[in-house]
C-alpha cells in the first residue's frame, strides 16, 4: 500500500486502469469498502471501467456486505458496462453464503443476457445444492455442465465427494475420490493435497497411508498440510506432529499459517496445553499472530470450555490490531454465549461485530434469537431491529421468531383472557 502511494504521487508510473485498480483493491482491502469508493472518485473517468468496478464489487463479496455488493452491481448496469461472467459469479457467491433464493434471479440474469457459465459457476451451484443436501439437484447440475462440454476439476470433484459423505453416501463418495486418483496416482501428485483430508474424512485411515507412503519421501508443502489435517480428521494427533516437526525443518522461519494447521488439530480435539505451547512456539519463532491464529486460539479455548477467555483473546486481538478478526471468530462465541442463554453477551458480541465493521447477517439475528429462547426471554423489537438492518427471515429464522414473541397468545393465555 505504502509503494502504492509512493509510486502515485511521485508518479514515477504511468497509471493505467489495471494500475488503478490495484490501489483500489488495496485500499478496500486495508481502509475498508467507504474509503474505496472516495478514491475511484480520484481516478480520471476515462480509467474508471469495468475493471475498477469489478474490483470494488469483489471486495464487497469478500466483506459479504449484500447490500452494497448489489449498489456496485446495479451501478455497473447503470453505466452500460457488459454483464460478464466474473460480476455475476461474484453476486452468486456471495447469495450462496447469505441468501440463496436470490440465486434463480441471477441464473435469469446471466441467461438474458447471453453470459455462459463458467466452471466457477458451476462450482459454486454444485456446491450450493449440496449444502442443502439436496444431492439429486447437485448431481443434475454436473449433468448440465458435461452437457455444456465442460468436465469437473479437481476442487469440483472434491466438493462432490465431500457432499456424498456428508449425506451418508460413501459409495459414491468413494467413486469420486478414485476418479480424482486416475489410472496411476504417481503421475498425479498434484491431487495428493485433496485426496489425503478426503479420505480421512470417510475415516479410511488406510487409504490415507496408501497416499502419504507415496508423498513421504519428499513432501511438498500442501502436502505437509494435508496430511496434518487429515491426521487429525483421524485422531493420529502424533503423526500430526510428526509431519509438523518435519515441515519446521525445511524453513528457517514459516509463515504462521502453517502452525494453524496443526492448531485447529488440537482445536478439534480440546487439547488446551498443547494449543497454548504452540502459540507460544509462533511467537518465539517471530511469527506474527493474525486472523486465522486467533480464530484457531478462540476455538481451542471454547472447545475446552473456557469461554470467557475466548472471549478475552478476542477482544484483545481487536484492540491490539489493524486487522480485524473473521467473523467466524465472534460467532463461535456469540454461538457459545446463546448456547448458555446468555443475553448479555450474546449482545455484546453483535455490538462488537458492528464495530469492527461487519454488515448484519441472518446468522447472527438467529443466534441471538436462541440465546433469548434459552434464556427463556423475550426479544422486544427484535423484528424492527431485523427491518432495520434490511434482514429478512429466512425458513429457519421465521419459526424461532414466534419463540420470542413478548405479545404471542397461547392457549393458556386465551382461557386466563
Amino acid at each position: 500500500m505504502q509503494l502504492s502511494e509512493w509510486l502515485e504521487m511521485k508518479q514515477q508510473l504511468e497509471f493505467n486502469e489495471k494500475d488503478y485498480a490495484s490501489r483500489l483493491d488495496l485500499i478496500a482491502k486495508i481502509r475498508g469498502l467507504q474509503k474505496a469508493e472516495d478514491y475511484i472518485q480520484t481516478i480520471p473517468k476515462s480509467f474508471r471501467g469495468e475493471i475498477i468496478y469489478r474490483t470494488l464489487l469483489a471486495n464487497c463479496v469478500v466483506s459479504n456486505n449484500l447490500k452494497k455488493a448489489e449498489e456496485v452491481f446495479n451501478k455497473m448496469k447503470d453505466l452500460e458496462f457488459p454483464s460478464t461472467a466474473f460480476a455475476c459469479n461474484q453476486l452468486l457467491l456471495l447469495y450462496k453464503r447469505l441468501d440463496k433464493k436470490k440465486i434463480a434471479d441471477v441464473l435469469l440474469l446471466m441467461e438474458k443476457e447471453n453470459v455462459k457459465p463458467t466452471l466457477f459457476t458451476y462450482r459454486i451451484l454444485i456446491d450450493t445444492k449440496g449444502l442443502c443436501n439436496d444431492i439429486s439437484g447437485m448431481e443434475q447440475i454436473v449433468e448440465t455442465m458435461k452437457a455444456e462440454g465442460i468436465e469437473p476439476d479437481i476442487q469440483i470433484q472434491s466438493v462432490l465427494a465431500k457432499h456424498y459423505a456428508s449425506a451418508g453416501l460413501m459409495e459414491k463418495a468413494e467413486e469420486v475420490l478414485k476418479a480424482m486418483e486416475g489410472d496411476n496416482i504417481k503421475e498425479n501428485r498434484w491431487v495428493y493435497r485433496f485426496l489425503l483430508p478426503l479420505y480421512a474424512g470417510l475415516g479410511k485411515a488406510d487409504e490415507v497411508e496408501r497416499i502419504w507412503k507415496i508423498c513421504d519421501s519428499k513432501p511438498r508443502f500442501e502436502e505437509f498440510l494435508a496430511g496434518i489435517e487429515a491426521w487429525g480428521k483421524l485422531g493420529k494427533i502424533e503423526k500430526s506432529e510428526e509431519i509438523f516437526e518435519r515441515l519446521l525443518k525445511t524453513s528457517k522461519k514459516l509463515p504462521a499459517r502453517y502452525y494453524t494447521h496443526l492448531l485447529k488439530v488440537y482445536s478439534n480435539h480440546k487439547m488446551l496445553e498443547k494449543g497454548k505451547d504452540l502459540v507460544k512456539r509462533m511467537a518465539g519463532n517471530g511469527c506474527q499472530i493474525g486472523p486465522f491464529t486467533w480464530d484457531a486460539l478462540v476455538k481451542l479455548h471454547v472447545e475446552a470450555g473456557d469461554v470467557e477467555k475466548a472471549d478475552s483473546i478476542l477482544q484483545k486481538a481487536y484492540q491490539q490490531n489493524e486487522i480485524k478478526p473473521m467473523f467466524t471468530t465472534f460467532m463461535v462465541v456469540m454461538e457459545q454465549y446463546a448456547r448458555r442463554g446468555d443475553i448479555h453477551n450474546a449482545e455484546k458480541m453483535l455490538h462488537r461485530m458492528r464495530q469492527a465493521g461487519y454488515v448484519a447477517r441472518v446468522s447472527q439475528f438467529q443466534t441471538l434469537v436462541r440465546a433469548y429462547i434459552n434464556a427463556k426471554a423475550p426479544a422486544y423489537g427484535i423484528r424492527e431491529r431485523m427491518k432495520a438492518d434490511n434482514i429478512f427471515p429466512n425458513k429457519s429464522l421465521a419459526a424461532l421468531l414466534p419463540q420470542v414473541d413478548a405479545f404471542r397468545r397461547t392457549s393458556v393465555s386465551d382461557l386466563l383472557d
